[in-house]
């Protein structure tokens, strides 16, 4: 294990890593670079603790992280889904949630991330649960059924 068994290490364990040690688990040479450079942050206060993103809206979670190089929307949307349980997000450039609209809206093509934005509006304040059925309706299309 490149950390030890000691759990999840700290930004500043993180820091302590040479991109080589890093790049020795699998990662390349940008991705070790990106974990560095978030670690930095964590330790200079500008990534939110849990209990400052309890304070701040969703766009202001999203400014924050996505300024950071190597955090893109996708990662920041799913924190805000997955990690504080925000109900109403809508990932519309995530592949899932696309082809789950088209198969559920019988679109002949993808949407485009623009028009699922439009179309979204309808499902607030409840986007985080539309984007969970929308991933289950891309399920059906890889054959994983309900």
């Amino acid at each position: 294990m490149l950390f030890g068994d000691a759990g999840f290490p700290t930004p500043e364990a993180v820091l302590k890593a040479s991109p080589e040690r890093l790049r020795s688990a699998g990662l390349s040479r940008p991705k070790a670079s990106y974990i560095l450079g978030i670690a930095e942050k964590v330790v200079d206060g500008h990534i939110p603790t849990l209990d400052e993103c309890d304070r701040m809206t969703d766009v202001e979670i999203l400014e924050r992280l996505t300024s950071i190089k190597g955090v893109g929307r996708w990662t920041a949307e799913m924190l805000l889904i997955f990690n504080l349980g925000r109900p109403d997000v809508l990932p519309v450039h995530d592949l899932g949630v696309r082809r789950g609209f088209q198969f559920a809206y019988r679109k002949r093509k993808l949407p485009e991330p623009e028009q699922l934005a439009r179309y979204g509006v309808r499902w607030a304040p409840h986007r985080t649960a539309a984007a969970w059925y929308l991933w289950r309706a891309a399920d059906l299309l890889d054959g994983e059924g309900w």
